[in-house]
């Protein structure tokens, strides 16, 4: 029987919030409640984002949470080798190509956009001849061609969903203008070389997925399960961030116990009945997905 491996991949740009944490902790426990274990790796691709000394902190709070894992993958910022050899394959195979379109052309008003307000890529740099790409003088972001193709996902939480990549989503960048490697390359290379078997991740990255699973079969590599976790929202049905201070660890673990807050969350989950104190070890002895909800929890503070 194949051991089950998950993976916490949080971005040292901040503090971690509630709903970081939400999706850390049942990541943490269908892992834990099947005796698997858990990879930590530093998603700090984005150089202006992500600051060293946040590392650390992340590393605390889940030791202080009670969230351990069993080992440490290398950090993204450390890896773009194995990025660039991933890249390389793809443009061996005539898959990628430069884009020189420039975010506001990007984002025109006569630019299609998806429900989630996502900008549909509309193919305007796929067609351009060597002699158009000569003329160019800067340096382009590279985006993967997709096909006219559904591709879906039987997501274990949130059920079947799909997209046709072209309609969708369009041809997506994988590499930046500035040589950064997109997240949707490097989440795929990073989860497939760590032996991920599953990942679980908040709802906003569920139209991520076809996406991914485009690359991993571009690349032959065996995807992982999926699980997409709700959102917790603000009262006025924003998604929490880093910028919501008086949620975030810091401020928290000045006023609660680790098991308080893990119980907390544990009730809006719908894995308790009531926000009882509970301990990481002691959930995932009664954890199940099928009592995990599946709609966004709206919190008050």
């Amino acid at each position: 029987m194949t051991e089950v491996v998950g993976r916490f991949a949080p971005s040292p740009s901040g503090r971690m919030h509630l709903g970081n944490v939400f999706a850390a902790l049942l990541a943490w426990l269908s892992v834990k409640s099947r005796d698997g274990a858990m990879v930590l790796r530093m998603e700090d691709l984005d150089p202006d984002r992500c600051r060293a000394e946040y590392v650390e902190t992340l590393r605390d709070d889940l030791l202080w949470l009670g969230l351990t894992w069993d080992k440490e993958q290398t950090p993204q910022s450390l890896r773009s080798q194995a990025y660039e050899e991933a890249f390389e394959a793809l443009r061996a195979r005539g898959l990628i190509y430069p884009c020189y379109c420039s975010r506001t052309e990007l984002h025109a008003a006569s630019a299609p956009h998806a429900a989630d307000g996502r900008v549909i890529y509309a193919g305007t740099c796929r067609s351009l001849t060597p002699a158009q790409r000569a003329e160019k003088t800067k340096a382009p972001a590279w985006r993967l061609m997709v096909p006219d193709q559904v591709w879906g996902v039987k997501d274990g939480l949130q059920g079947w969903y799909e997209e046709n990549l072209f309609r969708d989503c369009g041809d997506f960048i994988v590499r930046r203008a500035d040589g950064v490697y997109a997240y949707q390359l490097a989440v795929v290379v990073d989860d497939a070389a760590g032996g991920v078997t599953e990942v679980v991740r908040g709802m906003d990255l569920l139209p991520s997925t076809p996406r991914q699973l485009y690359l991993y079969d571009l690349l032959g590599l065996r995807p992982p399960e999926f699980f997409h976790v709700p959102l917790l929202l603000s009262p006025d049905g924003r998604r929490l961030s880093k910028r919501d201070r008086d949620l975030d660890l810091g401020l928290l673990r000045q006023q609660k116990k680790p098991e308080e807050i893990l119980g907390l969350l544990a009730c809006w989950a719908g894995i308790l009945e009531k926000p009882e104190p509970a301990s990481a070890q002691e959930l995932a002895k009664i954890f199940t997905w099928q009592a995990v909800r599946t709609d966004p929890v709206v919190v008050t503070r």
